[in-house]
């Protein structure tokens, strides 16, 4: 029985949902923002702020941890070391660049616009079904 047991499941096995999860946490930590069904939407909320906990701590013991629980992807921009701002390209620009990837995104920005906020990093809104099973949509971002 599953008396007290508040986990969403997802219709899945433990394997394959820590799978969905972490990849569905990659994607909206690297683009802010995407469009999901809604009981995935719900059990991805508790997941991307408890990362964005570990993220506003920031030292090498909560960096460790972040990676065990997202996909650290590469998203396609750079980062300047000396002034660590983004850019598209490097050409034009003098200084050292590395590649930007989510965890580094996580660490250097997604943690300093949620500095002040005590949790909440995250909204759902309703979107309408989907056309095909008439599935119920969200939208789920950052704040």
């Amino acid at each position: 029985m599953r008396h007290q047991c508040k986990r969403h499941r997802l219709g899945r096995p433990q394997d394959q949902r820590k799978a969905l999860l972490r990849s569905l946490a990659s994607s909206l930590l690297m683009h802010g923002e995407i469009k999901t069904t809604m009981a995935k939407a719900k059990a991805l909320k508790p997941y991307v702020e408890q990362i964005i906990s570990l993220a506003k701590k920031g030292d090498l013991h909560s960096r460790r941890q972040a990676v065990k629980l997202i996909f650290d992807q590469q998203t396609g921009k750079q980062i300047n070391l000396e002034t660590n701002e983004v850019v598209e390209t490097t050409e034009g620009v003098e200084g050292k660049f590395v590649d930007e990837t989510v965890l580094r995104k996580l660490f250097n920005t997604v943690a300093k616009a949620n500095a002040e906020r005590n949790g909440g990093y995250t909204r759902i809104y309703r979107l309408p079904p989907r056309r095909g099973d008439a599935a119920e949509m969200a939208l789920i971002q950052l704040v």
